[in-house]
């Protein structure tokens, strides 16, 4: 009889657009002000902020790096404009997300393309703050962020090197999910988008993890 596999010790949660719906408007007002940096910090003619994001998605994973590169922008400064958005117009405080979470026995960690002050202010926003000790964002990083393979290298270093098997990346994109299911974490889609190779289970909200995703023994 074989021998049931030990529950995972750690969670790593995505961000934006998972732990709150896509709908809340939350990304959209932030990138409402990406264009708009684009724009005035940048020159860029408005006419080419569409294309440019996401070509820039596409080869880095985020508008902030390709901007970095052919732009030269000081990251912190993007990172501030971008997210000076009123989140208590877009988020309020979740009962229901807070009480999931509090069921899950692991470690809870974010990893984001985010920064730090921008998860707190959502974490905050949300009523869930305490359940993070740990932020894995853009900037502890080194800026090489998901889906680049050594941005998931950089975040089990820094969550003391757990095994893969032992660690669940939760994630609203496939492409982000992808890399960790390569490196042997166990993988979990939430909301929008078909599920493929790289992912484990597959949940409609951010609510049904604890329910809908056994392996967490919750």
């Amino acid at each position: 009889m074989g021998t049931k596999p030990a529950a995972p010790t750690d969670i790593l949660f995505d961000l934006d657009d998972t732990l709150y719906p896509h709908a809340s408007g939350v990304w959209q007002a932030i990138g409402e002000r990406i264009d708009q940096f684009m724009v005035e910090r940048c020159a860029i003619p408005p006419d080419q902020v569409v294309r440019l994001r996401a070509e820039y998605f596409h080869s880095f994973g985020t508008t902030l790096n390709g901007l970095r590169l052919h732009y030269g922008i000081d990251p912190f400064e993007y990172l501030r404009y971008v997210h000076d958005i009123p989140l208590e117009c877009y988020l309020q405080p979740d009962a229901r997300l807070d009480q999931m979470v509090s069921q899950l026995p692991q470690r809870k960690t974010i990893f984001s393309n985010s920064d730090e002050s921008h998860t707190r202010r959502v974490l905050r926003q949300l009523g869930i703050e305490r359940h993070f000790d740990l932020v894995i964002d853009i900037v502890a990083l080194g800026f090489v962020n998901k889906p680049n393979p050594a941005a998931y290298r950089t975040a089990l270093r820094l969550l003391g090197s757990p095994s893969p098997r032992q660690c669940v990346l939760v994630d609203d994109q496939v492409r982000n999910l992808t890399p960790a299911k390569d490196l042997g974490l166990i993988t979990v889609l939430v909301g929008r988008g078909e599920p493929g190779e790289g992912v484990d289970f597959r949940i409609d909200h951010i609510l049904d993890l604890a329910a809908q995703v056994p392996v967490l023994g919750a």
